[in-house]
């Protein structure tokens, strides 16, 4: 399906990428594009940006090479940037959360700082250098902004402490149950990590936003995710990531209580099928078939309310399964 033998000691941009841009005829103009829009380094705006979130979406893979997504919370200014190459992060070891087993000393991490309530966001990669229990440092690889298309706008609040973690349990799951289906039919939005090991042994980690109306996402009778990819900026980090290695973790959160739905497990992406052209706005799809599921109520304590005039112009031209099923299109 895709042609990947490409040296990647002369582009920004790795063998997974450049096929998926090809297939698009954007390699050429993106390979100069790359040069310029993949930084070391945080420019002064990013630098201002991170302190003002109230929280991240972070990426990292365990011992095993799964790779998970989360989000974390704390009171804005707890991500700082002490110079143009490093991102500190004050932020406490959960065990709760699968995610942290990936975060040590060394290892490679991706992270996605986003606002909700006014769509801006930034996409990072790096390796952590970690201080103690509490806190660690994120060496920059690559930083770049992305563009505000399918983001809903959302009011944020703290219901609590973000220093107290929740008292209920995390329950580890080998399929979907009936409220971990629920969270992704209603969802709008999820965060999705995938990564690659690079030319020279770097391993670079990626996490992305997703959103589009309610229902976006199709949970198979097999518990198997079908997931419509909109158009945008073409890089195409996160199904590149995917043609190289077919791994990817996803976090979906209940907005109203704090809830996460963490999975791990591989991706295939699909170029060419009917269901394509039939889901409005879809200009591929790609599959996920969960292996490990960990639902975790309460975990997060930020709650977010969605705005009256909320919802992304992009996300509403987008159509959905209930309408692609019968053979008809929204409009």
């Amino acid at each position: 399906m895709f042609t990947t033998d490409i040296a990647e000691n002369t582009s920004a941009w790795h063998a997974g990428e450049i096929a998926l841009q090809k297939t698009v005829g954007a390699a050429e103009r993106l390979a100069e594009i790359g040069q310029r829009v993949l930084r070391d380094h945080l420019i002064d705006q990013h630098r201002d940006f991170y302190p003002q979130l109230p929280f991240i979406v972070l990426a990292s893979v365990d011992a095993g090479g799964d790779i998970w997504a989360t989000l974390r919370a704390d009171r804005p200014g707890f991500l700082h940037s002490p110079d143009i190459h490093t991102l500190s992060v004050d932020l406490a070891r959960d065990p709760a959360d699968p995610a942290d087993a990936g975060m040590e000393d060394g290892d490679a991490i991706g992270m996605l700082g986003i606002e909700l309530h006014t769509r801006r966001r930034n996409r990072l990669n790096g390796a952590i250098r970690r201080h103690g229990n509490d806190s660690f440092d994120v060496t920059v690889a690559q930083a770049y902004g992305n563009c505000p298309r399918y983001i809903q706008l959302r009011d944020f609040t703290f219901i609590h402490n973000p220093s107290r973690q929740t008292d209920q349990p995390a329950r580890h799951l080998t399929a979907l149950d009936a409220r971990a289906k629920e969270m992704i039919a209603n969802a709008d939005t999820f965060f999705v990590a995938s990564y690659v090991d690079r030319e020279g042994g770097r391993r670079q980690v990626d996490v992305s936003h997703r959103g589009g109306k309610a229902g976006f996402v199709r949970v198979g009778d097999d518990g198997v995710l079908t997931i419509p990819d909109f158009s945008g900026n073409l890089f195409f980090n996160t199904l590149g990531n995917f043609v190289l290695n077919p791994k990817a973790g996803l976090v979906f959160t209940d907005f109203e209580n704090g809830e996460l739905l963490q999975l791990t497990g591989e991706a295939e992406v699909i170029l060419d099928s009917p269901e394509i052209s039939a889901f409005q706005g879809a200009e591929r799809l790609w599959r996920f078939t969960p292996r490990k599921i960990v639902r975790r109520p309460g975990a997060m304590p930020l709650r977010w309310k969605f705005r009256e005039d909320g919802w992304s112009p992009s996300s509403l031209m987008t159509g959905s399964w209930d309408a692609t099923n019968s053979g008809t299109r929204d409009g």
